[in-house]
């Protein structure tokens, strides 16, 4: 599976990184991982690192089932990373999703890791 993450408790955030061709079941599955994993805390935020996803088999309906979920806790903030524009604006329309489904600002998309992990309000990296 093109996913990992990495559950830092200290800086109460996840890491969360994909590369390849990424999809929906794979996406999907990512999730249910970490919601079984006993040191996830849906009060974290999360960074999702999707600079190595070459490509996303994960449609609109699916993308909108996916920023459904609730992993993360309304007042999580979720950074999603990506260097490809493609990628980029599936970014922007899962975090468009979520910030709907869920009522809140929390979501944001960036180009740079760096300032994802800023705005998230962690300036170091794992």
């Amino acid at each position: 599976m093109p996913c990992s993450y990495f559950i830092d408790k200290e800086r109460r955030i996840v890491f969360s990184a994909g590369w390849d061709r990424l999809t929906f079941a794979e996406a999907k599955a990512h999730g249910e991982q970490l919601l079984s994993d006993p040191d996830f805390n849906p009060d974290f935020n999360q960074l999702i690192d999707a600079s190595a996803v070459t490509a996303m088999d994960i449609s609109i309906d699916e993308a909108k089932m996916l920023a459904r979920r609730a992993i993360v806790s309304p007042t999580s903030r979720r950074a999603f990373v990506a260097t490809d524009p493609s990628i980029f604006g599936m970014g922007r329309l899962m975090g468009a999703y979520d910030e709907i489904e869920r009522a809140r600002d929390k979501a944001g998309v960036f180009y740079d890791r760096d300032a994802a992990l800023q705005w998230l309000g962690s300036g170091i990296l794992p």
